[in-house]
């Protein structure tokens, strides 16, 4: 009974590397494009998991929603995605930097990778990318950080 009680201390102990090298990810962030607001709330690392939520306002009205994860499995970051009620995709660490780290799922429709880059104390790119009816596509992101505490902007 020790043994595995230490054997899975173990194991999170050496996930938690990763999961500190995306502390800067903590806090409530926003993107802004027009009359869309695209708003991510992530909680810091805590159990060997980083839980996030997400949030598309367009001209007012709510247009998406998505409930997000990030774990360490062995050498790899799985992000965990569920968007709208549907069902949840897991997208496997292809790179992981100081800067931020790819996750892809080739198998998935749309997205298949998702690329966060640190560009700031304060902001972060997030790249979407995958396949569109006409060839590659893909759209990008600028988040800055935002007190998640405030009101919802007017």
């Amino acid at each position: 009974m020790l043994t595995l009680l230490l054997a899975g201390l173990t194991s999170v102990m050496a996930e938690q590397p990763q999961l500190e090298g995306l502390a800067w990810l903590g806090g409530c962030w926003q993107s802004t494009a027009g009359t869309r607001v695209v708003t991510e709330m992530w909680m810091p690392a805590d159990g060997g998991v980083m839980i996030g939520g997400g949030r598309t306002v367009v001209a007012g009205q709510a247009r998406a929603f998505e409930h997000l994860r990030i774990r360490a499995d062995g050498e790899a970051l799985v992000y965990t995605a569920v968007p709208s009620g549907q069902r949840e995709t897991d997208f496997r660490s292809t790179a992981t930097r100081a800067t931020g780290f790819t996750v892809e799922n080739l198998a998935h429709d749309f997205p298949q990778r998702i690329v966060y880059t640190r560009t700031g104390d304060a902001s972060f790119t997030a790249r979407v990318e995958g396949p569109g009816p006409n060839g590659p596509r893909g759209f990008d992101l600028a988040f800055r950080r935002v007190p998640c505490e405030s009101a919802p902007p007017k």
